[in-house]
């Protein structure tokens, strides 16, 4: 007989027949060998009432297996929609209650997942209708300017100002991919900071080097004061590449003949680098949200960029345990602090 495929009703009712078979046969061998009727009636006795609560036994195990699957096939259902979660069992002690307990966290574990799975794929959402918005001007600009070139005369003149024309928006457009790469290597773990340390004036010179040619085209002024035997622990490489966008939007938003000072304190803890102007300043209600991806002010889109230099730059500093603060007024400048962790 295969137990597996018996029911629980069949297997108790078997239980049920062997037991009563069991305790006739004993109590008819104790007749037999006492001859006390008694014997025979007491055995019936103790045969019925073990049928009552074997009965009584069934009729509740199987009400509590009723709940317990009724409970069950919520739950599961729950997890296949993402319904609600239902009502965890207040007794702990119970094999039943423990079962739900885990499926219940089980349920809890699909459901946060589901959750993330859903914010990745708005995010991506966004991120492709950001791209999308970005690369449309630059690429509508190509386009018109190339039809103009291939369907009406124009002069040597007007060639040379449609091809400079052409360059800028391709610049535009490999700038947006640069950043687009720098960014998804980063997010996706395929480029791994590392920490190795190394003077802080290195890297600042790296970065310096990337604003110098717009800084003296807008004769901007820019004065770094830095420990020369400042040691710490940083990506050099990364670092500068963040420090270069602080320092990029500086000398984007400062008007000719301003200025950009850079300071590194040591604090107990940290390294605070400053990179102070005299640009345009940054609203008390937009300093949120300027470190968000593709996030440009409504007054700034005549400037050159795509609104993606702070986010990398926080993103970089970050992942190596430190953090960016920007104070700032409008028409009195900016100042974006780096703190970097000593260890």
């Amino acid at each position: 007989m295969n137990l597996q495929r018996l029911s629980v009703k069949k297997l108790f009712l078997l239980v049920e027949m062997g037991m009563a078979v069991s305790m006739l046969a004993v109590s008819v061998i104790l007749f037999a060998v006492t001859d006390e009727i008694w014997m025979l009636l007491g055995g019936g006795l103790l045969t019925a009432c073990a049928l009552v609560w074997m009965l009584l036994l069934a009729w509740s195990f199987g009400k509590r297996l009723s709940l317990f699957t009724g409970k069950l096939c919520q739950l599961t259902d729950n997890m296949i929609s993402g319904g609600k979660e239902i009502e965890r069992a207040d007794d702990k002690e119970t094999l039943f209650a423990r079962i739900i307990h885990r499926l219940s966290r089980l349920y809890g574990i699909m459901a946060e997942n589901r959750r993330r799975v859903d914010m990745e794929r708005q995010e991506l959402q966004t991120l492709v209708s950001d791209i999308s918005h970005q690369v449309k001007m630059p690429v509508s600009n190509l386009k018109m300017v190339t039809d103009t070139l291939l369907t009406m005369p124009v002069t040597k003149q007007e060639r040379t100002e449609f091809l400079q024309g052409i360059r800028r928006q391709t610049e535009k457009l490999d700038f947006l991919f640069q950043a687009l790469v720098k960014t998804s290597r980063l997010e996706t773990g395929a480029v791994q900071l590392e920490k190795k340390d190394g003077l802080l004036i290195d890297t600042l010179a790296k970065a310096m080097s990337g604003i110098v040619y717009g800084a003296e085209k807008k004769k901007i002024s820019v004065t770094v004061d830095c420990p020369e035997s400042l040691h710490l622990p940083h990506d050099s490489r990364w670092t500068a590449e963040a420090l270069f966008n602080l320092l990029d939007n500086a000398v984007k938003y400062t008007a000719s003949g301003g200025s950009i000072a850079v300071s590194v304190e040591q604090w107990e803890m940290y390294v605070k680098a400053d990179i102070a102007d005299t640009g345009k300043g940054i609203s008390e209600s937009s300093q949120a949200a300027i470190f968000r991806r593709f996030y440009r002010e409504e007054e700034v889109h005549d400037q050159p960029g795509v609104g993606i230099g702070l986010y990398l730059a926080r993103e970089i500093v970050t992942r190596q345990g430190g953090y960016i603060k920007v104070t700032s007024e409008v028409g009195k400048g900016s100042t974006f602090s780096v703190f970097l962790p000593w260890k």
